[in-house]
């Protein structure tokens, strides 16, 4: 008898080569006992829609999207989450017949990794968002579910920041000098920095004692760490962002969601 046809997903992006999502997905497939591939897609910048629709035709159902495209995505999908609605950008695709609809799991893989992995709660805590772009921007409305006492938005352009808070209601934003006197119990970097080994204009009295500093960039020991860590902060890095909202993706897709705890230590295994 011959074996069924697997089930085909990628994801696209560009670069794509690093991309750790074809193991995480082939992991979660295993454990799951699903028949399903995963590739990754290599994009041409100007060629999304036409690689992601290429996809589609010849028989792929879902697709994650990474940079530079997300916002791409969002425009393809015809019709959209609330939560990619939200954040304005969809980092995950499904196609069913003619629909192609736009999900975003970053929020909620960054919630969960906080609360279940690192055993942190959000509710009730005075939390700082770093950054103002689109990594800040997908993440807001599941930070904003967990009700935190306070959630505020610092990027070094202040406008950007008072823009970005402007389109949810109950949160604050401006530049770094305003964030004088205050401190927070979890401060999340969702700036570029780290990528180009760049310090962030943080106070030392920022990182309220039993504060948690989470960068979403992983794999490196990056100033933002090094300085929180300085200043008796707990750090993480974003290896836990990653795997969660992979899982968050897979449920999407295959209505089951698989355990992370072994993906996310054979991931982290030297």
């Amino acid at each position: 008898m011959t074996a069924p046809t697997p089930d085909h997903y990628a994801v696209v992006g560009n670069p794509i080569g690093h991309s750790k999502s074809p193991r995480i997905h082939t992991l979660f497939a295993a454990q799951t006992g699903q028949n399903m591939r995963y590739d990754a897609l290599l994009a041409p910048f100007d060629g999304f829609c036409e690689t992601a629709l290429a996809f589609k035709t010849g028989g792929g159902l879902g697709m994650n999207v990474t940079v530079p495209f997300k916002e791409e995505a969002f425009r393809l999908a015809t019709r959209l989450s609330d939560r990619a609605r939200a954040a304005g950008a969809v980092n995950t695709l499904t196609f069913n017949g003619d629909e192609i609809f736009g999900d975003n799991t970053d929020g909620a893989g960054l919630v969960r990794d906080i609360r279940s992995n690192l055993g942190r709660r959000i509710a009730g805590q005075r939390v700082l968002l770093l950054g103002a772009g689109g990594a800040a921007r997908g993440v807001i409305l599941p930070l904003l579910a967990e009700k935190p006492a306070a959630l505020i938005i610092a990027n070094r352009s202040a406008d950007k920041a008072h823009r970005l808070a402007a389109a949810f209601p109950g949160i604050s934003g401006g530049g770094f000098p305003e964030l004088a006197g205050q401190s927070f119990d979890l401060v999340i970097n969702a700036t570029s920095a780290s990528l180009h080994d760049a310090h962030l204009p943080l106070a030392h009295h920022q990182f309220a004692p039993g504060c948690l500093a989470y960068d979403m960039v992983y794999g490196k020991e990056t100033p933002f760490l090094r300085q929180a860590r300085a200043e008796g902060a707990a750090t993480a890095d974003g290896l836990g962002m990653l795997v969660e909202q992979a899982a968050e993706a897979f449920l999407v897709w295959r209505g089951i969601r698989p355990q992370t705890e072994a993906v996310l230590a054979e991931l982290r295994r030297p």
